[in-house]
């Protein structure tokens, strides 16, 4: 008996130093996020700088170039004018070198006055480093933000699998996963524009991505404090192990290549009153294909 009272003593004691040791780590992780959270800039459309494109785009573009010798195919395939939704995959954790080779792509394809938006989240726009992205027209992703830059006209790049897609692991890099959101089909319907898929490989190699780390996230009660599923774990430069990307990290010099499909016509192709589940079937198919098709061209990751 009293080896058994002692053994349950044991375990009580385990259970509690357990518990609050949980506990600190949850009023940490809370008091983290909600500095950070106040540091973040309130990103909006009137950032963006036609002028600072214009007189940083030359050297911008040539870096890229030279460090992802970045590879943009299909640009003829957005239309020259009008609102239009891009939808893309997306790699290479909180620092996504597809989201800067396009915009330096399509900047230079159209023009500066073009107007053009990127969405991302709020961690991206405060990061380190990051901040010019402001100035080509990257905003807070919001409907209210997606909903204001299509009604002026603008077009407007997604990317649905969000946090979720860019931090997969190294090994999906093949894989198009928008974790099943649909809502950029609502919103392209909802504002009567063409979808254009921008399909992209190579981020994803620009570090060792290990794990999503979702089990850590809701550990750390990230998704309730700041909007946050996932809380990634990788080895990049120069941290090495880097846990949750909040500083960045500088990716690897993988080579970049983006291809831009024909626009899709949503009621024309599935009807005055299409099936949601059935566009997303089909924009999912048409991006695993080239994606498909634009791996069968690398020999090697990060080499290309």
């Amino acid at each position: 008996m009293r080896e058994a009272a002692v053994s349950e003593h044991a375990s009580s004691n385990g259970a509690g130093t357990a518990s609050e040791v949980a506990g600190v780590a949850a009023r940490l992780a809370s008091a983290f996020t909600s500095e950070l959270q106040r540091r973040i800039p309130r990103a909006d459309l009137d950032e963006r700088d036609p002028d600072y494109i214009r007189e940083s785009l030359p050297r911008l573009w040539l870096m890229a170039t030279i460090w992802f010798r970045g590879r943009v195919r299909g640009l003829e395939n957005v239309p020259e004018e009008g609102p239009v939704l891009l939808v893309g995959n997306h790699s290479g954790g909180n620092v996504t070198p597809d989201t800067i080779v396009f915009t330096l792509a399509f900047n230079t394809y159209f023009g500066v006055e073009r107007r053009f938006f990127q969405l991302a989240h709020n961690l991206v726009l405060a990061m380190p480093g990051l901040g010019y992205l402001r100035k080509y027209g990257t905003v807070a992703a919001s409907p209210e933000n997606a909903d204001k830059a299509l009604s002026s006209g603008a077009a407007l790049l997604v990317y649905p699998g969000g946090d979720y897609e860019v931090h997969r692991p190294s090994w999906e890099s093949g894989k198009v996963d928008f974790g099943g959101r649909k809502g950029f089909i609502r919103l392209a319907l909802a504002k009567n524009v063409p979808i254009v898929p921008v399909v992209s490989i190579g981020g994803q190699e620009t570090a060792l991505f290990l794990t999503r780390g979702e089990w850590l996230a809701k550990l750390l009660q990230l998704d309730k404090l700041f909007r946050l599923k996932v809380l990634p774990i990788s080895l990049s430069m120069p941290w090495g192990l880097n846990v949750g990307d909040m500083m960045g990290h500088i990716p690897l010099p993988s080579k970049i290549s983006i291809q831009v499909l024909p626009p899709i016509d949503l009621r024309k192709e599935f009807g005055r009153d299409p099936d949601i589940d059935e566009i997303y079937d089909e924009v999912m198919k048409r991006m695993q294909i080239t994606l498909d098709s634009l791996a069968a061209e690398r020999r090697f990751p990060v080499i290309g």
